[in-house]
């Protein structure tokens, strides 16, 4: 008996230059492994086996031979080029065919040298699980066989293997609606007391549940769900002026996300042991990150949350240099919601983990939001934005100046003024409409709407109510319109000149927002 794990098909991308990790279960001695007309063997140990085949450059088509000496399988069109794992929540997940001009880009997909795997999205295991891992397998880019990809990953791996100008794969690892604790490990989240709610918020659930119970309940929701969700979809595609509201009174209540439980998607640790393990250690180039959405209601931890994930999954993979590019979150807000100033602490998270842990990139789509749509559908600038860190700061094949928008860097009070300076800017910046969002505040931590002058790469902010200045920020909202860039089209990142400025959220944000 030999297997090999999934991820693990025809039309494989391998990691170049790198060693790659090939493992499976076995009831013989040894395996022997085969590729460019090397072999190395690797003795098998209680039934399971991890070889790793030596750095190899950008080529291909290979065929990969994996014998025991009795059983022997063989893989056919394998490339060595450049492998990214695509994690996150919905706006990662969103795919190509739903995407802003996705149908167009499909038609020509072809001749893109851009291969995907999708990790099998079950959250519990069971036969449909055993199946459909069984039937997964790396797909090439074609009119139909791509439609279901990673919007945002296929751009960023266009643009790389373009670039490159070799094969680029995929691993899409990711599911709409869930927190960075579902993708991290239950000992990692208790790791610390600004992660450890996550895990006893559902021991407390859980504790007294009855599991019958539990899967009828489960069972009723998927019924109402699904029938919910056809009638909300059909009412947003033929209503002229559709609304949430109105969507509510005439199909009843959202009951997304459903009762909590271990079959649920979204219960901390449980994607991390149905999804991300089962391709753990396929040797990577680096992650790809789009998330954050979901742990609005926590964005005071999500900090530290998001640190211990890169910290989780650099670890499983053995490999504390693994690049990590985030996305930053871009404005949103729900029609007729208020707004709770929770995503500015979001995203100046994203921005300080950016700042604070080695080999990580940001891209910053500040202007990508839609107000009422929290899945923008414009997912070729991320993709592209994304691109863009890797250049710099993976590949060394672009300056930051190329890379990146204004950051803020430092302020300094003049007279009634306050001046702010950016890095990335040195030529200055664009107004591309009216510019909005400029606020500050004076010991009494009171923000209030500041002028701006801006004077190259520093802006000069004053407020008739704020004649001693202390704190600034800028686009300290969920929502807002976005008009000043850097001169290379890339947004003014959002800020704060102190996070003891006393901005926090105002009230809590409604947990049932739309369907994910």
């Amino acid at each position: 008996m030999l297997k090999i794990a999934k991820v693990f098909s025809d039309h494989m991308v391998l990691q170049r230059e790198k060693e790659v990790a090939l493992w499976g279960e076995c009831d013989g001695e040894e395996v022997t492994v085969s590729l460019r007309g090397k072999k190395i063997s690797e003795k098998v140990n209680e039934g399971v086996f991890l070889a790793k085949l030596p750095p190899m450059p950008a080529g291909g088509p290979y065929r990969l031979e994996v014998t025991d000496g009795r059983d022997t399988i063989a893989f056919e069109d394998v490339m060595v080029g450049e492998v990214w794992l695509a994690g996150g929540q919905s706006n990662m997940e969103l795919e190509l065919q739903n995407s802003f001009q996705g149908d167009r880009e499909l038609e020509g997909i072809a001749q893109e040298q851009v291969r995907y795997y999708q990790v099998p999205k079950k959250a519990f295991f069971g036969e449909e699980f055993d199946q459909e891992e069984q039937n997964s397998a790396w797909a090439l880019p074609g009119r139909d066989s791509a439609k279901a990809w990673s919007a945002v990953a296929y751009y960023f791996a266009k643009e790389v293997s373009r670039k490159l100008g070799v094969t680029v794969g995929i691993i899409g690892c990711n599911w709409g609606g869930t927190s960075a604790s579902a993708w991290m490990s239950r000992e990692k989240l208790l790791e610390s007391g600004k992660t450890d709610s996550y895990v006893k918020e559902y021991d407390g659930i859980v504790e007294n549940q009855v599991f019958e119970e539990y899967l009828k309940e489960r069972e009723e929701y998927i019924i109402y769900q699904t029938e919910f969700e056809k009638n909300v979809g059909h009412y947003y595609e033929t209503c002229e002026n559709p609304t949430w509201d109105e969507a509510i009174s005439l199909f009843g209540e959202n009951k997304y996300p459903g009762p909590m439980g271990p079959y649920s998607e979204f219960r901390p640790y449980g994607l991390y042991e149905m999804m991300l393990s089962r391709v753990c250690p396929y040797s990577l180039k680096g992650f790809l990150y789009y998330q954050g959405e979901e742990d609005d209601h926590k964005p005071e931890t999500y900090y530290e949350l998001l640190c211990a994930l890169i910290s989780q999954w650099r670890g499983d993979w053995d490999d504390e240099s693994l690049p990590f590019l985030l996305v930053q979150l871009p404005v949103f807000q729900n029609e007729g919601e208020p707004d709770f100033k929770n995503w500015p602490l979001i995203r100046e998270a994203q921005m300080r983990a950016f700042q604070t842990v080695k080999n990580t990139g940001i891209a910053v789509i500040l202007e990508n939001g839609e107000y009422g749509n929290i899945h923008p559908t414009r997912k070729e600038v991320v993709g592209k934005r994304l691109a863009l860190q890797a250049f710099c700061q993976v590949y060394g094949l672009c300056s930051e100046r190329e890379a990146f928008g204004p950051i803020y860097e430092k302020s300094w009070t003049e007279g009634d003024a306050m001046v702010v300076s950016f890095a990335f800017c040195e030529d200055g910046m664009v107004e591309q409409g009216e510019v909005k969002g400029f606020e500050l505040a004076g010991a009494d931590q009171a923000y209030y709407p500041a002028s701006y002058e801006i004077r190259e790469n520093e802006i000069v902010l004053r407020s008739q109510q704020v004649p001693l200045p202390k704190y600034a920020r800028y686009c300290w909202s969920n929502y807002q319109e976005i008009g000043l860039f850097g001169k290379n089209g890339i947004p003014v990142a959002p800020f704060r000149t102190s996070r003891r400025d006393g901005s926090k959220m105002t009230g809590s944000r409604n947990s049932s927002d739309g369907v994910m």
